[in-house]
C-alpha cells in the first residue's frame, strides 16, 4: 500500500516535489518508489519532462482503482479497531442544514434504543460526504441523491421531495405556478465547488447559504431541493420545477460495514421517519 500511496500522490500532484512533501519523504526516494511500481507493473505511469508530468492511461487507472483501494484498507483498519472499542461514538456526517428537518427526530429514535452509543455529528464540505463514508471518518451519513454519488454505498430513503428554482423576488420567472427546466435556459446559474461537471457560468458557490445569498443581489439562480430552502429567506421566491428529477435524503454507510452499532442506527433512522408519500403538487 506504501507504493499505492506514493503513485497516488504524484497522480494528484503532478509534481514529484510537491508529491514527496505530501508524503514526507525525500524527492529522490519517491522517484525511485516510482520506477519500482513500474518496473513491476510493466507499464510507465507518467511522461516525465523537466517541466512537466503527465499521466500515461495507466497512470489514470492507478490514480482511480488505487484510491478506493487505500480507502477500502483505511476503512477496514478503522472499523477492526473501533468494532472491539465498547465506548467507541457512532459518526453521522451531514452538511450544514442537509437533514431535511429529520434529524432531532432520528436522534431521538436512537437514544431509546438499549445499545444506543453517543452520535458525534461531523459536518463535511460541499462534495464530500462520501469521502468520510468510504475512508471510515464516518459511520454513516445523510446524503442527496442523485447528486451524492452512492457508488460503493448501502443506503436506504427517508425523504423524497420535489426541487425548486430559486429565483429574486423581480425575476421573470417568480409569479409563477411552476417552470419547466428549459423555461431556466439562458439563466446564470452556479458551478458547485468540488463538484466536477456540476457547474454553470456563474460564481462558484459551494453551499445553499452562498448560492441564496446570490440569488438576492441578483447574481443569479439556483435549483435546490426544497427542504434546503425552508424557510424562505426575504427577497428570494422559489418556484417548483415539474420536470426535474426528484431529490431523495438518503441515510447512507460504507457496503461492507455490517457492524451491529450501524444496524442499529439504521433501524432507529427507519422507524422516526414516516412512511413516505409519493411527491404530489406542492405550493412555493
Amino acid at each position: 500500500m506504501t507504493s499505492c500511496r506514493a503513485g497516488i500522490a504524484v497522480a494528484d500532484e503532478l509534481h514529484f516535489g510537491r508529491a514527496a512533501v505530501r508524503l514526507s519523504i525525500a524527492q529522490p526516494a519517491l522517484s525511485k518508489a516510482i520506477r519500482r511500481i513500474e518496473h513491476r507493473l510493466g507499464v510507465p505511469l507518467f511522461i516525465r519532462s523537466s517541466r512537466h508530468v503527465e499521466l500515461t492511461p495507466a497512470g489514470k487507472a492507478l490514480q482511480e482503482h488505487g484510491r478506493h483501494a487505500l480507502n477500502a484498507v483505511g476503512a477496514a483498519v478503522r472499523s477492526t479497531l473501533r468494532a472491539g472499542d465498547p465506548e467507541a461514538h457512532l459518526r453521522l456526517v451531514i452538511k450544514p442544514g442537509g437533514d431535511a428537518g429529520l434529524l432531532s427526530g432520528i436522534l431521538a429514535e436512537y437514544a431509546q434504543r438499549p445499545d444506543a452509543r453517543r452520535v458525534d455529528v461531523l459536518f463535511s464540505g460541499p462534495a464530500d460526504r462520501t469521502d468520510f463514508l468510504r475512508d471510515g471518518r464516518a459511520d454513516v451519513g445523510l446524503l442527496y441523491a442523485p447528486f451524492d454519488d452512492l457508488d460503493g454505498l448501502a443506503h436506504e430513503t427517508l425523504h423524497t421531495e420535489d426541487r425548486v428554482a430559486i429565483v429574486p423576488s423581480g425575476h421573470r420567472l417568480a409569479g409563477r405556478a411552476s417552470v419547466r427546466m428549459s423555461d431556466l435556459e439562458g439563466e446564470t446559474l452556479p458551478p458547485w465547488k468540488g463538484v466536477p461537471g456540476g457547474g454553470g457560468t456563474g460564481p462558484e458557490v459551494a453551499d445553499a447559504v452562498q448560492l441564496l445569498h446570490m440569488v438576492t443581489v441578483g447574481r443569479m439562480i439556483g435549483v435546490l431541493p426544497r427542504s434546503l430552502v425552508e424557510p424562505v429567506p426575504p427577497g428570494v421566491v422559489r418556484v417548483p420545477v415539474s420536470d426535474a428529477p426528484p431529490s431523495r435524503l438518503v441515510l447512507a454507510w460504507n457496503e461492507q460495514d455490517r457492524r451491529p452499532l450501524v444496524a442499529s442506527f439504521v433501524a432507529a433512522a427507519l422507524r422516526a421517519v414516516p412512511p413516505r408519500d409519493p411527491i404530489g403538487p406542492r405550493r412555493a
